[in-house]
């Protein structure tokens, strides 16, 4: 009888766990259509007010960031619409709408930065990284793991000499595309953790030399421009160009890819 309570204690929390995860999930869902609604009507601040209230309340999705980055574009507010059409890109790589919108907002940018050159080889090692998110690498990493242990199952249960020679080069072949998988999603994910990117979202950002507001201008940044954040000290952000200058601003002039 004890148990018999027990287990339906269980399952009457089961339940409604799950009813609140679906009530949310259908919340979320009825909010960001009334944010497309309000955008499909021109009603870009409204628009703006409802996607935001998702990603304050931690929902996160490509297509929240992207419509959220087109209703910051509508409202001239370019700063914001590069941060959030990365964020998106960030989620969803290599997606030729966002991509597109992110070129055409890039263009508004003020401050044209030269990137110091690269050699070949690293352009072409970033180019595979950037080719999926760390969630797409996991899933990579993954199917190339489980055709590895298919390979290897497959080697010792076919006994014909020819089948295993080819199972054996397939192994071979899976598992240096597994080893590659791995790294690459190894050094993606160090990057997300250790390697952060910014937007400036002010209009004008005059760069101190120093954490602090009595000292030198460096130079000025105008919002939209990616800059790589490299330290913080108290309410300022060590930020560095892809040029290599350096220099501090306060942090809420910046935010976080």
């Amino acid at each position: 009888m004890h148990n018999l309570f027990k287990k339906n204690i269980v399952l009457i929390l089961t339940v409604i766990l799950l009813s609140g995860i679906s009530i949310s999930f259908a919340s979320e869902k009825t909010t960001f259509q009334l944010g497309n609604e309000y955008f499909q009507q021109k009603h870009y601040k409204k628009a703006i007010e409802t996607y935001e209230n998702l990603v304050q309340s931690g929902y996160e999705g490509a297509s929240l960031y992207y419509n959220l980055g087109n209703a910051y574009y509508r409202t001239g507010q370019v700063g914001y619409a590069i941060l959030y059409y990365e964020k998106a890109l960030k989620l969803s790589p290599g997606d030729d709408d966002i991509v597109h919108n992110l070129s055409l907002a890039n263009l508004k940018i003020i401050d044209k930065v030269e990137s110091l050159p690269e050699f070949f080889l690293f352009q072409w090692w970033e180019g595979i990284l950037s080719f999926f998110s760390s969630s797409g690498w996991t899933i990579v990493a993954y199917i190339f793991y489980l055709a590895l242990i298919f390979s290897i199952g497959c080697y010792f249960f076919v006994m014909n000499p020819l089948r295993q020679k080819i199972i054996l080069i397939t192994g071979v072949v899976t598992l240096f595309l597994f080893v590659a998988a791995a790294v690459l999603l190894t050094v993606k994910l160090n990057r997300e953790f250790k390697v952060k990117k910014g937007i400036i979202v002010e209009n004008t950002v005059n760069v101190k030399i120093s954490p602090d507001s009595g000292s030198n201008d460096a130079f000025i940044v105008h919002e939209g421009l990616k800059v790589a954040l490299e330290d913080k000290v108290d309410n300022w952000i060590k930020v560095r160009l892809q040029d290599g200058k350096i220099g501090w601003i306060p942090d809420g002039d910046v935010k976080i890819i």
